[in-house]
């Protein structure tokens, strides 16, 4: 359901600039995480999480809002938050639980 990219990061002109001279600051980029990682167990891994985490977060918010306004059901909400919050937990799983990486 939410699993494509996210077309539209330019305004409709087709002036990436547009919003340059505004004042405004352009909408960042999907692939861009929201903050920095800065724990003190900082590994490529804890970063790669951390970036899973809010992608879970910002797609929660997206099915919520879908939800809320009506564009699908509670339950296919709930169906679709369940999916993506399984993919976070093998997310998890994988970078920080594996045990075969060297220690």
């Amino acid at each position: 359901m939410l699993s494509g990219p996210v077309n539209g990061a330019n305004p409709p002109n087709g002036d990436s600039n547009a919003a340059a001279g505004s004042g405004l600051n352009p909408a960042p980029s999907p692939m861009e995480a929201h903050s920095g990682y800065r724990g003190a167990d900082w590994t490529p891994e804890r970063l790669v999480f951390h970036q899973n985490l809010e992608s879970f977060a910002e797609r929660v918010g997206l099915v919520v809002g879908l939800q809320s306004n009506g564009k699908i059901s509670q339950e296919q909400a709930y169906a679709e938050i369940r999916k993506i919050w399984r993919h976070l937990k093998d997310s998890k799983d994988e970078l920080l639980n594996s045990k075969s990486r060297p220690q």
